[in-house]
């Protein structure tokens, strides 16, 4: 049996129903388990009680410690093209079909390297789950390339199998020879979940299925897809949906419908179902996600840069809707940072949307906080992350607040993890097991990896452009 203390935290934030705050709090993690919380003198008095001697001894001092976060749409895979289309300021549409060309040419050391640096880099920021959505093969990659990485470095994986299968020669919006044929993805659906997918508690990995969009997979394989998740228990099925304008506007000019009501035609609503960004629904739209359980996950760097617009989050929340944070595509964001992310989440819906007034007041730091831990293991469908409870998976982060970034924040330095510059995450412990101590992920050489995926990075892009010189 392993015990570790945690003592001294400035603030442990529990995200548990009452929200409890505990000032000079500290936690005791036995196995993979939470076993008590409370103020240090009486976690210290009652591990005495009961006889216990940990381990290993962390002092917090200076930190805050909160619920591991929570990564609900993610894709890996874009490390490798950060800046390309951010760069020359296109909308989505126009990003995709720039960078189809580049994502095309992956492999499986690819996917690999990619997903390994992307995970890395959200562990820095405090993530310990992280969903993400790959859906494109190309080159023998497979889901298992990244599942590897994860696992190598210890974090919580939801990884769903994406998919695209309808190309430009039949209407869709990706080029044809970066999809798929359909019995094939179902047949690797089929292989992932019976390889991987463990629906137990404090599973470290669970498999999900995930069509990519409206415009890029047909309607008979939304429904096989949604047929075949649910044959097995905790597999849960995600898109991207209601993104753009332009997307709202495919959906009605292709298929009589608007995006929510075309999913729900096929069966793509219920508590089994999260979307990627919901920037465009209207009232009726946020009532229907309300009344069916289904989740949201608001991706708003991703969002501003490519110019998408606003999701009404706070809208959302009001309605009931299950909504957590995504840091999306790291070719559509530049960034791997979780924390930032709720921050940027925060600070949009105290701008506002069109039709509304900005209010200061609309969106509070720790609601953000909550979305990015609580909210998103909500969205994932999970009752055993998110807070920090006895009996929970012992995931948790800690940030010192001692530097100067938060100087002077001492009135409410809860509420600075938002407010003041996000910081890097000191400590963080997932599944009971320290990954990340003093700043540095355990057992990883950082540069070497940056290094190895830089050079895949540049590989990719000669032998795009080489085959764009060819077509021409």
């Amino acid at each position: 049996m392993s015990v570790v203390l945690i003592d001294n935290a400035k603030v442990l934030v529990t995200m548990d129903d009452e929200r409890r705050e505990i000032k000079n709090g500290a936690i005791v993690i036995r196995d993979r388990i939470v076993d008590m919380l409370g103020s240090s003198g009486e976690v210290r008095r009652e591990l005495e009680s009961k006889g216990l001697q940990p381990q290993q001894y962390i002092d917090a001092s200076g930190c805050i410690l909160v619920p591991g976060l929570v990564n609900c749409h993610h894709h890996l895979y874009q490390t490798l093209t950060r800046g390309i289309g951010t760069a020359a300021g296109k909308s989505l549409f126009d990003w995709l079909q720039t960078l189809y060309p580049i994502w095309g040419e992956m492999d499986a050391e690819a996917v690999y390297l990619s997903a390994k640096l992307g995970l890395a880099e959200l562990m820095l920021s405090g993530a310990t789950t992280v969903a993400d959505h790959l859906y494109l093969f190309p080159n023998d990659a497979r889901l298992d390339d990244e599942i590897r990485a994860a696992r190598e470095l210890g974090v919580r994986f939801h990884p769903t199998r994406g998919s695209m299968s309808l190309g430009q020669s039949q209407g869709g919006l990706p080029p044809d020879n970066v999809c798929e044929d359909e019995a094939d993805i179902l047949a690797d659906c089929e292989r992932v979940i019976r390889e991987f997918h463990d629906p137990a508690p404090c599973s470290m990995l669970r498999i999900g299925l995930a069509p990519c969009s409206p415009f890029s997979v047909t309607p008979e394989l939304l429904r096989k897809t949604a047929d075949l998740a649910r044959r097995h228990a905790g597999v849960n099925l995600h898109t991207h949906l209601a993104e753009t304008i332009d997307e709202n506007r495919f959906c009605e000019q292709q298929l009589g419908l608007r995006p929510l009501e075309y999913m729900q035609s096929l069966g793509w609503t219920g508590d089994d179902v999260w979307f990627a960004h919901m920037v465009h629904p209207n009232r009726a739209e946020i009532e229907l996600l309300a009344a069916t359980a289904s989740g949201v996950c608001h991706c708003p760097s991703s969002n501003m840069i490519l110019a998408s617009g606003i999701a009404p989050v706070r809208d959302l929340c009001d309605a009931g809707v299950r909504v957590g944070i995504g840091v999306d595509g790291s070719a559509s964001n530049d960034s791997n940072q979780l924390l930032g992310e709720a921050r940027q989440a925060m600070l949009l819906q105290r701008v506002g949307w069109p039709g509304f007034e900005s209010s200061a007041d609309r969106f509070s730091a720790r609601e953000a906080l909550e979305l990015a831990t609580r909210g998103g293991a909500a969205v994932l469908g999970r009752d055993d992350i998110g807070s920090l409870e006895p009996g929970k998976a012992a995931d948790l982060v800690a940030y010192r607040v001692d530097g100067i970034q938060h100087a002077g924040a001492g009135g409410d330095p809860v509420a600075g993890l938002l407010t003041c510059a996000p910081v890097p995450a000191w400590l963080v412990v997932i599944n009971g097991r320290v990954v990340l101590e003093q700043g540095k992920i355990t057992g990883l050489d950082l540069q070497s990896l940056v290094s190895q995926h830089n050079a895949k990075a540049e590989q990719l892009l000669r032998k795009a452009a080489f085959k764009g010189n060819q077509d021409d």
